[in-house]
């Protein structure tokens, strides 16, 4: 709660000159090991990986998610039209971490953050798309039981990185980690 307590509440700036682009174009290796954000949180998030051959394990082509914002298993599969079943998901999403100070950072902030392990996370396809730039007062995984993971999260993300958050926001996340989340003092610092 202290964590919450130290970022800064105020209102949601302007979308103007928001583009996905100022935050890096595609995935980028933050840890240097060879393999992109999205294979890395790939490999860390599903069972039963299975990658490409002569990649050093750097290219996901098949595996499950016990997806924690529905609880369903989902069967991952690399190619078109069913990589999508499963998706990275920006825990606070770019369009919304924009609009609560982002547009302040550098270029090489912007794609630390996006490719901040913290901050993303393997999620069910469909649940993503309807999260959208949706934050905590807005959008809460449909599986409550994991909401207290979701908000504490957001809140590690937001701290690390310097965003603020809107009241309604943060009431939200503060009646959670209250009332559903008693004893979740230590917030997450790593993905």
């Amino acid at each position: 709660m202290e964590q919450l307590e130290n970022i800064e509440v105020k209102g949601r700036a302007s979308k103007t000159g928001y583009d996905r682009d100022l935050f890096g174009a595609g995935w980028n290796d933050p840890d240097r090991n060879g393999c992109d954000a999205r294979n890395d949180i790939l490999g860390r998030d599903l069972q039963n990986v299975t990658a490409k051959p002569g990649t050093q394990g750097c290219v996901i082509t098949s595996g499950t998610l016990q997806d924690p914002f529905t609880g369903q298993m989902i069967d991952f599969i690399r190619g078109q039209g069913t990589s999508t079943k499963v998706q990275i998901d920006h825990l606070v999403a770019l369009s919304d971490a924009w609009q609560k100070g982002a547009q302040h950072m550098s270029p090489q902030e912007r794609l630390a953050f996006a490719n901040d392990p913290l901050n993303l996370l393997a999620v069910d396809g469909p649940s993503n798309a309807s999260k959208g730039d949706g934050d905590a007062a807005t959008w809460l995984p449909p599986k409550k039981g994991f909401r207290c993971d979701y908000v504490a999260r957001q809140t590690a993300v937001k701290a690390k990185h310097g965003l603020w958050m809107t009241k309604a926001e943060h009431d939200v996340i503060q009646r959670i980690l209250t009332i559903q989340c008693p004893g979740k003092e230590a917030l997450p610092t790593t993905g």
